[in-house]
């Protein structure tokens, strides 16, 4: 028995050796660790040479004196400086806003009753002085016009007529007066002669007058007929068309809705300027000629040369302002009616 227990102790495992070993080779695992971070920051001192950082250079403004330098040494190499002069700051007294506005603009019509049978213009179309906008139905005018040429001409041919008679009478004025001086004819035929050249020239005064008048009454036609075509009173650019081929239109305005009283609106562009409402108790200090810097609203950032025309010799008592006209220097396409605008008031 004694003998089975020794070989069974034999077979044991000792924990106490597993325990130590284990131990052995964590710390042997640890030493290796270290050894390997000395081995790494010992190449990395190799490999960028052990240098440090160099500190961050200071950069200084140049001094006067170096400043001074650079002009006389660019001087002496012939090379051109350029100095940038200090300019002005531009004082700006009083601030102020309003509209551009036109001083001729016009509603244009025709100046008789008529059916439109032809607009030619379009919104945004530039026209000339004298350009034909619209035409009206000028049937009846046209008629009228022939009549009164017909009349004209008729009334000359009575004229030739009664010139001729005239002479034919003279003639026989002539003979028979001669005749009475040798006594071969009476007096009462001479004086049947002078009655009758008498009565043909009172004729011809008639008939001269009458003349007159039918060539007043040819301009009268002709002047009438050339209303039933609208043209265009000055140059500027279409903003509104009002009227169509179809309507009827009128210098005044007529019941029912029915009816136009314009063809389109006309602006003259070079007559823009702009209109703005100062505050009566700034009013002092605009005058006329006065510098302006203009911003319209639509471009801020767009100073628009301008100056004073007129101050309106007039207030307003709802608003307590008072209106100035001022002008625009330089015209522009981008410078519309009725656009918003801010002005600035310079100090003379």
């Amino acid at each position: 028995m004694t003998e089975k227990s020794e070989l069974l102790n034999q077979l044991k495992i000792d924990r106490s050796e597993t325990t130590t070993a284990r131990g052995v080779s964590t710390v042997g695992a640890a030493i290796i660790a270290i050894i390997s971070i000395a081995v790494g920051g010992f190449g990395a001192v190799l490999l960028f040479g052990g240098s440090t950082p160099a500190p961050a250079k200071q950069i200084t403004a140049p001094s006067a004196a170096a400043t001074k330098e650079v002009p006389a040494a660019l001087a002496q190499k012939n090379i051109p400086v350029v100095t940038a002069e200090p300019q002005p700051a531009v004082s700006k007294i009083l601030n102020a806003s309003g509209y551009i506005t036109a001083r001729r603009i016009a509603t244009v019509s025709s100046q008789v009753l008529g059916l439109i049978t032809e607009v030619r213009v379009e919104e945004g179309m530039r026209v000339e002085k004298g350009q034909i906008l619209a035409k009206l139905d000028d049937n009846i005018a046209a008629v009228n016009l022939q009549f009164a040429e017909a009349q004209l001409k008729a009334t000359e041919a009575r004229i030739g007529s009664i010139t001729a008679n005239l002479s034919e009478a003279e003639r026989v004025l002539k003979r028979a007066t001669e005749l009475n001086a040798s006594d071969y004819s009476s007096e009462a035929s001479v004086t049947r002669a002078q009655a009758s050249v008498d009565s043909l020239k009172a004729n011809l005064k008639s008939a001269q007058a009458d003349i007159t008048v039918a060539r007043l009454e040819v301009d009268r036609q002709r002047e009438r007929f050339a209303y039933f075509t609208v043209t265009a009173p000055f140059d500027g650019i279409v903003t509104v068309k009002n009227a169509q081929p179809g309507e009827i239109i009128s210098p005044s305005s007529a019941g029912g809705g029915f009816t136009r009283t314009g063809i389109c609106t006309i602006v003259d562009m070079t007559s823009l300027e702009i209109e703005v409402d100062v505050n009566e108790a700034f009013i002092g200090r605009v005058f006329a000629g006065q510098r302006v810097e203009a911003n319209l609203d639509a471009y801020p950032n767009w100073n628009i040369a301008a100056s004073v025309i007129a101050i309106i010799p007039t207030a307003d008592r709802a608003k307590a302002t008072v209106r100035v006209r001022i002008k625009i220097e330089d015209a522009d396409n981008r410078i519309l009616p009725d656009m918003g605008v801010r002005v600035a008031f310079l100090k003379a």
